[in-house]
């Protein structure tokens, strides 16, 4: 059983990642405002407190590894928990790895440029480097990866302590006059980037079930975890708004290069660049391992995939499930390259998607307990069915923003196009299951 200061700790790694040093800059260009930009940063951490809350009850009351797949199908049943895990196998995880490479690729290219598509070279190396390691079966510890975190934490604190006191304020003042007014349907898709960077809570709300001294513990748990997160993405935000100015964090394409390059000149540049590309690194890695094994859970579900069913025991590695992954992500590399910006494009493929499945999710408490109202719950979600029911609905208005968003997008009619090829799919395995079935 963990503590909740263990869980705390996973939590909070889980949650921060390389995406806080990428998407203040798009959240800033989106909202218009310094003020808006931070309200939306606030606003991320009480909607990721309310939706911890909701995914608590599901966890505690039908802990499995599966999380999400359980929950939607013992709600919706097995058509539409295929769909997800569909989306999680061929848009979520894999878009996720091709958006963390653009991370890594757009930092590096800062301290060596590769030519016009280093970005996507970089990341393309990165997924190719990190499959081989996996397939040779050899794992990080989890010393290394709670080191990594914290390194990490160090950095994003590192950078917000730049921006506050060794820039000079006075050449770049922080600035709290409104300059724009985008209004609220842009507000929505600056929201979109914001709760991108927050994600990972609802893996965390899976671990809070075995958080000892029950229900309590996990209240705690989630409470000081989006708390810490949320006060250390205030304090990077201010931070880097104190030190470039708001004129400046708009343009910047790599804001933690920035600003501590202004601070103490191009060795800390090169110095917080190869921190975040560490931190991209583990991300990848962490996210890439998760995917494969989603891929194995479903060949093990749906015989038509069986071909990902492959598992090396003396590695622990479903191998075939991460070369699929692979070409999948390394495809999703080549097409964001193509676009004008390629972790742009990354979030409005797997956007519109991931928050689709995520208000099904939500909505699956709602389904549950009617369905199952006997079932032991040892939390509940507190002002129910308030709490949840603001928590679908913020999942539904993103989910709107996004699909807006990518409307005049490529990376939006892709991300339906795959969609849609899971409908095909599932139709055609439900047509050949029917007729085996008359014909026996």
């Amino acid at each position: 059983m963990l503590s909740v200061f263990d869980a705390t700790m996973i939590t909070v790694g889980i949650v921060i990642g390389a995406g806080i040093f990428q998407t203040p800059t798009l959240v800033a260009d989106i909202a218009g405002s310094p003020g808006a930009m931070l309200l939306a940063w606030i606003l991320g951490g009480a909607l990721s407190f309310i939706g911890a809350l909701t995914y608590a009850e599901l966890a505690t009351t039908y802990p499995s590894a599966g999380g999400d797949y359980t929950f939607l199908t013992r709600a919706f049943g097995r058509q539409v928990s295929f769909l997800f895990a569909w989306a999680r196998s061929m848009v979520i995880i894999t878009g996720s790895i091709a958006l963390l490479g653009f991370i890594l690729g757009d930092y590096l290219t800062r301290l060596y440029s590769l030519g016009e598509f280093s970005s996507a070279i970089y990341a393309s190396i990165a997924v190719v480097l990190l499959t081989i390691v996996n397939l040779a079966g050899l794992r990080s510890s989890s010393r290394l990866q709670n080191m990594l975190t914290l390194v990490e934490i160090g950095g994003v604190l590192f950078v917000a302590a730049a921006g506050l006191f060794l820039l000079d304020a006075a050449a770049a003042p922080l600035q709290i006059e409104e300059t724009t007014s985008n209004g609220a349907g842009m507000f929505g898709l600056a929201m979109v980037f914001v709760l991108l960077t927050y994600g990972g809570w609802n893996e965390a709300a899976y671990v809070s079930a075995e958080v000892r001294d029950g229900p309590r513990a996990i209240l705690r748990t989630l409470v000081i975890s989006i708390t810490v997160i949320t006060l250390v993405y205030l304090v990077f935000v201010g931070g880097v708004l104190h030190g470039l100015g708001f004129d400046a964090l708009r343009r910047s394409s790599a804001v933690g290069v920035d600003v501590v390059e202004g601070a103490l000149g191009p060795p800390g540049g090169r110095l917080i660049g190869l921190l975040v590309a560490a931190a991209s690194l583990t991300s990848m890695n962490s996210t890439m391992i998760v995917g494969a094994r989603t891929n194995y859970s479903l060949a093990r579900d749906w015989p038509a995939f069986g071909f990902m069913g492959g598992w090396q025991g003396e590695r622990s590695t479903p191998g075939v499930g991460f070369l699929v992954q692979a070409g999948i992500a390394l495809a999703l590399i080549g097409f964001g390259a193509l676009e004008k910006d390629g972790f742009s494009a990354m979030v409005e493929f797997t956007a519109p998607v991931f928050w689709f499945f995520f208000m099904l999710s939500g909505a699956a408490l709602f389904v549950l307990r009617r369905k199952d109202p006997g079932a032991r719950r040892p939390f509940e979600a507190p002002l129910y069915p308030v709490l949840p029911a603001v928590f679908v609905a913020t999942c539904a208005y993103l989910f709107y923003s996004s699909v807006m968003h990518a409307h005049s997008q490529n990376a939006g009619f892709v991300a339906l196009g795959v969609m849609a090829s899971g409908v095909i799919v599932l139709a055609v395995m439900s047509m050949k299951k029917k007729r085996i079935a008359d014909s026996g």
